[in-house]
């Protein structure tokens, strides 16, 4: 059974993460992983917040972009979230949408070389060290906290391109993989990221995380309903993406049964606002979601922990939310 935590996201207010926050640790949940998009509430308020809400849950920091937060002020944030939260704190790093970085007026089509300075300096200056690094997109050049932070906080690299995943697995502590990821996809991605950390002479396994929506329910036309409707309002965007960049179309259709035609049409009858427990079907929707009573959900989940993930993010959605987290919590407890 991989390791269960909760997603949260900066579409919800600090307090409501403090709700659900609070809720995924009397269930049992290992963690709490945030998940900042551009333009939207940033999410070091919330992991605050939860920090101080919360004893023992991790509070894991992310997906920070570079091109939008330069990597010394990373550091200079989640080496004073972890003092607040205890030495809970992790951080996640990515390039971030390209269209919205695009806006900041800035080139974000080769990522790696940026997310590789990135690493550096980071993980540089967490260690309590200066850093000199003249890199070819971010630099910092004679740097260091004014302050000590705890020694090894963990650091996540975030994406699903190959070259990302080489660089997870030679300078991260592990890998962060998206929302509508088909297991298959996920399982050669923490091959690959698990592949090159080896080759790099790193001892031991880097974690695996991957985002997941959740809807479950002891009634399973309600839970089925509920994810229907979760999958179908991201499956065109998804859907849109896959023909920009091939590694996300790859994501949705590797080991599926699932062909192309069909995501179009759903894709199509989405967006022109057809209800989705009408368009979206069953195996559309398992695909990319754990869905139904709570056995069936951690059942589904045991399925990923085979194929490699570590660590499933799980969103809850709706008024019930705190209540399916409590749910889980105590199926997870029995099993």
């Amino acid at each position: 059974m991989p390791k269960i935590s909760l997603r949260l996201h900066g579409g919800m207010t600090s307090t409501e993460c403090v709700e659900l926050g609070k809720a995924a640790e009397a269930a049992g949940f290992e963690g709490i992983w945030f998940a900042e998009n551009a333009f939207g509430r940033g999410i070091l308020p919330a992991a605050a917040a939860c920090a101080v809400a919360t004893r023992n849950i991790t509070i894991n920091a992310g997906v920070f972009n570079p091109f939008s937060r330069h990597p010394t002020m990373m550091a200079m944030e989640v080496g004073a979230l972890d003092e607040l939260s205890g030495g809970r704190a992790t951080l996640s790093i990515g390039s971030g949408i390209v269209s919205a970085t695009e806006k900041l007026g800035m080139d974000p089509s080769k990522p790696v070389p940026g997310l590789r300075d990135t690493l550096t300096i980071v993980r540089t200056l967490l260690r309590g060290d200066e850093i000199d690094h003249a890199g070819a997109t971010f630099s910092a050049r004679r740097v260091k906290l004014d302050y000590k932070p705890r020694a090894g906080i963990p650091i996540y690299l975030a994406g699903r391109g190959n070259l990302t995943t080489k660089l997870a697995g030679e300078l991260a502590d592990g890998l962060l993989v998206s929302n509508m990821v088909s297991m298959a996809f996920a399982a050669r991605l923490a091959e690959l990221m698990q592949g090159r950390r080896k080759v790099a002479g790193r001892d031991g396994s880097g974690i695996v995380v991957q985002y997941m929506p959740c809807a479950v329910s002891l009634d399973s036309k309600s839970a089925m309903a509920a994810g229907k409707r979760v999958v179908g309002g991201m499956l065109p965007g998804f859907w849109a993406l896959g023909h920009k960049i091939a590694s996300a179309k790859e994501a949705l259709l590797a080991g599926t049964g699932i062909e192309e035609q069909q995501f179009a049409a759903v894709a199509a009858r989405m967006r022109a606002g057809e209800d989705p427990t009408d368009v979206i079907d069953e195996r559309i929707a398992r695909a990319f979601a754990l869905i139904g009573p709570p056995e069936e959900c951690l059942a589904a989940a045991s399925r990923y922990a085979k194929a490699g993930i570590t660590e499933l993010a799980l969103t809850f959605a709706g008024p019930s939310a705190a209540r399916q987290i409590a749910i889980i919590g105590e199926a997870f407890k029995r099993a």
